[in-house]
């Protein structure tokens, strides 16, 4: 097989989702399919111990949510699946963001019972800024919901997208009957807590056959024909390109938990599914096809195994070929580099591979040498776009309250190193703050602290309301401004200035002040605005 072969054969994508609408369970059932596992597991269930295998750390088998993304390998239908499952939770949105940068479409879940939720909009936004193709799986039809076609409008109207039915569902709660796939011209008949042997599919091409009443009954037959020249009526004809473009959205209906309407699903997501596309870099638009090696850094996980203390950086191979034991170029560092070990994961298990193409995700063995969005390539110098740290909405001063300094210290660089928090570096009294997009995060760094690094701590609140990076086109106003408001400037990790606003009208204020220098709310400033 050529180079071209390989990279039509990878699908990179993402599961997202509103915290409880399915999305890790949909994963499983995904890999249940592709027989990548045997058994599935259950996320909330105190009676099952088998967990998901996405949900590998421990906090996360105890809250029953998803706080890191996970990333599993598989082959299907002789492709190569690189499937991330994100967490769903607001507390660690920055997460799934920066996955969003890596994956070059996704699967968006909805509950049909609660419809689209406030974490869904926010995804979708990232999504259509990236103009990335959606698939929507509308889950829970076995449960008491709107009108499928009500569900449709809201999807429309407040994820801002246009939608097109592919499959559809025979009624819906107790009296839920399956769906008729209109992309396979198939009906499904729906069984509760159907073993995947036992998926039963009836070839109907014509929805004016007999065999439609013989097995839904009339009554039902008569709502799917209505219902179905409806949809043709407003909705029109599949268009794939608008799909691709990020225009369109294909809506399959099911019930991830009973394994209702997921083939169905994974059978037309990859058929039609892009393959591998274009990167951003700073210096160019780099393309799969391209011979020369690159890729980039989106993800750090410290104790991936607790037993063996190492730390993984998860890498998205963006062109070119990744070969085991070969030197590349770290980009920032402008040194040569190589893997003996390079990676495939199925969640916390990895397996050792010798080469990776674009739209691979692998991990590599981190000596402390990797950042988030850092470049490997072959000699090129480059950097990939879009892996910006986000300004924190919560602030807490870190404090010590055991003797095990050097644990803590490296607990926390480790930690934050990961992207799941940011820590800063007071300029007044070398305070410690770290700082996240939710309080949840507080409680993953305290377990994780106490049981990966035997570190204690606390937190206590600061009052912050923003976290702006700084530049200047004129220094001495920069240097007068950070003496001016010393106890409210600090450094990041990378030893940029920042600067912590008190209020959202103190903000304003100083913005408006210092015209010469700038605020920023990521830290990509190239890409940044001034507010």
């Amino acid at each position: 097989m050529d180079y071209s072969d390989e990279i039509k054969k990878r699908r990179t994508f993402a599961i997202i989702s509103h915290p409880d609408a399915g999305k890790t369970t949909l994963t499983e059932k995904f890999l249940l399919f592709a027989g990548a596992i045997q058994i599935a597991g259950a996320v909330k269930s105190n009676k099952i111990k088998k967990t998901t295998i996405s949900d590998f750390m421990e906090i996360e088998r105890q809250r029953g949510i998803s706080v890191a993304s996970a990333v599993m390998s598989f082959e299907y239908r002789n492709l190569k699946i690189n499937l991330l499952d994100t967490p769903g939770h607001k507390d660690f949105a920055e997460d799934t963001y920066r996955t969003l940068t890596v994956v070059d479409s996704v699967i968006l879940v909805v509950d049909s019972v609660k419809g689209v939720e406030e974490q869904t909009e926010k995804l979708m936004n990232v999504c259509r800024m990236r103009k990335t193709p959606v698939i929507i799986f509308v889950n829970k039809m076995d449960r008491e919901g709107g009108s499928p076609f009500d569900l449709l409008d809201e999807l429309e109207k407040k994820l801002d997208i246009k939608v097109r039915p592919l499959s559809w569902p025979i009624s819906r709660g107790s009296s839920f009957k399956g769906v008729y796939n209109l992309y396979d011209k198939n009906l499904h008949l729906f069984k509760t807590q159907q073993k995947l042997a036992d998926m039963e599919a009836v070839s109907i091409s014509d929805l004016k056959s007999s065999l439609l009443e013989e097995h839904i009954g009339a009554e039902n037959a008569l709502q799917l024909r209505e219902d179905i020249n409806l949809l043709n009526g407003v909705y029109g004809t599949f268009e794939k390109q608008g799909y691709l473009s990020g225009e369109v959205a294909p809506v399959f209906f099911g019930s991830a938990v009973n394994n209702f309407g997921v083939k169905e699903l994974l059978d037309a997501f990859v058929e039609i599914a892009p393959s591998p596309g274009p990167m951003a870099a700073d210096a160019r638009i780099v393309k799969p096809e391209e011979e020369a090696f690159s890729g980039f850094v989106f993800k750090i996980h410290a104790n991936l195994d607790p037993r063996h203390r190492d730390r993984i950086a998860f890498f998205r191979v963006c062109s070119g070929r990744f070969e085991r034991n070969k030197f590349y170029k770290h980009v920032r560092l402008e040194t040569e580099v190589r893997f003996p070990n390079p990676a495939s994961f199925m969640g916390q298990k990895k397996e050792v591979i010798d080469e990776a193409f674009p739209g691979d995700v692998i991990g590599l063995y981190d000596r402390e040498i990797f950042k988030i969005g850092d470049t490997l390539t072959e000699g090129e110098k480059l950097m990939f776009k879009g892996i910006p740290s986000f300004s924190p909405e919560v602030f807490k001063e870190l404090i010590h309250t055991s003797m095990k300094a050097k644990q803590l210290e490296k607990g926390i660089k480790q930690l934050t190193d990961e992207g799941v928090a940011q820590l800063f570096l007071m300029s007044h009294g070398n305070r410690k703050v770290v700082g996240t997009v939710g309080l949840l995060q507080f409680e993953v760094i305290l377990y994780r602290l106490q049981h990966e690094y035997g570190a204690e701590c606390r937190f206590e609140p600061v009052n912050f309301f923003k976290a702006c990076w700084l530049t200047t086109t004129n220094q001495a106003k920069l240097d007068e401004f950070c003496k001016f408001k010393a106890d409210r400037v600090g450094r990041d990790k990378d030893d940029n200035i920042v600067f912590f606003a008190e209020s959202e009208w103190m903000l304003h204020h100083y913005i408006e002040q210092n015209p010469e220098i700038g605020f920023h709310f990521t830290s990509e400033f190239k890409n940044d605005t001034k507010e």
